[in-house]
């Protein structure tokens, strides 16, 4: 209901305000017409017993007008048809005039996609099943379930993305290990061992370069049964390399520190490139370090419900991106996530 202005002067602009505004193509322009402007300049020459009476008429008026303006812009407006934005395509279109797909034939399988299908098709041989990781996990997993204790320099290491809710953005495959060693302590029971591959992506906040990616997937390797000891460990990877690189290898294994492993390692291979004879891949030194291992911690064994008097194992993690660049020669392990249609088209 419109207000009855007892203010002579504001009650006859409401009147031609109003009246003026129906006629209007550019509606918003009733706020800046003159007569309005001109009782605004008026507020300062009102009696001041007067003043406050006027400048709540006043308001009120650019209050109505305000909301003739509103409703003439949602009149005016087409009527909206919801829509499924998950939709690849409009779900409107009429089904001759839809955007076609591109055929299959025009991509490819990323090549590290391609690789991690044959190396879990080798451990799947040698009898591992494979368990796919997480992409935020907690700090419990990510530390404490091995073997890091709290505040502990090594956790430093690892460079770990935070989110606002303290979830971790996982810097190794290893955040699994304590929820294979859980679900699979049941094979130790009925005689089998917990035999278990993890592949996923991992996040590291890296200084970028040819050879370091903060984004990156790594393999994690979980062995556990009676009797295990190092040997085992070596024989597996040897085993792996000379199955994926297609020939004869020689190992080395010298010592390093891990917090969830001990004995702890790191992995070399002879370079499968110069034969040991020294080459700019190898830097010359005829061996390629690949990875980090070692015999599972009894703490972690015991955080995973397992009696270490009883069983012992190993694991190992490494990465995924590596491999394929030594695989394949690549110089620039940005290549994989660049979206470089000229360097994926190669592994077409």
């Amino acid at each position: 209901m419109d207000m009855e202005y007892k203010d002579t002067e504001v009650a006859n602009a409401a009147k031609y305000l109003k009246a003026k505004f129906v006629g209007m193509e550019d509606k918003k322009a009733i706020l800046r017409d003159p007569k309005l402007l001109a009782l605004y300049q008026r507020i300062k020459i009102v009696n001041p017993n007067e003043r406050a009476a006027f400048g709540r008429e006043l308001n009120y008026l650019r209050s109505e007008l305000e909301t003739l303006v509103r409703e003439s812009v949602t009149s005016n407006l087409s009527p909206v048809t919801s829509i499924d934005v998950t939709a690849p395509f409009d779900v409107n279109v009429p089904y001759q005039n839809r955007p076609k797909l591109m055929p299959a034939e025009s991509g490819s399988r990323h090549p590290l996609m391609t690789e991690l299908e044959l190396i879990l098709d080798i451990f799947g041989r040698m009898g591992f099943t494979a368990v796919e990781s997480r992409e935020l996990d907690d700090d419990w997993h990510m530390f404490g379930s091995l073997n890091f204790p709290a505040e502990h320099p090594a956790r430093d290491d690892y460079d770990t993305f935070v989110t606002d809710e303290d979830l971790v953005a996982p810097a190794h495959t290893s955040t699994m290990q304590n929820r294979v060693l859980r679900n699979h302590k049941a094979d130790l029971k009925n005689g089998q061992p917990i035999a278990v591959v993890i592949p996923g992506r991992t996040f590291r906040n890296e200084d970028v370069d040819a050879s370091h990616e903060h984004t990156f997937y790594q393999l994690e390797g979980v062995y556990v049964g009676r009797g295990i000891h190092g040997g085992h460990l070596v024989a597996t990877l040897k085993a792996f390399l000379e199955t994926y690189f297609q020939q004869k290898l020689d190992v080395k294994i010298q010592p390093f520190y891990f917090p969830f492993t001990e004995p702890s390692f790191e992995f070399a291979m002879s370079c499968p490139f110069c034969k040991k004879a020294g080459c700019a891949i190898c830097k010359y030194t005829g061996w390629i370090e690949i990875l980090g291992c070692g015999l599972i911690h009894p703490n972690v064994l015991k955080m995973g419900g397992i009696d270490p008097q009883a069983y012992t194992g190993f694991a190992w993690g490494g990465g995924i991106d590596r491999l394929v660049m030594m695989k394949y020669g690549i110089e620039d392990i940005r290549h994989f996530h660049s979206g470089n249609l000229k360097f994926l088209r190669q592994f077409a």
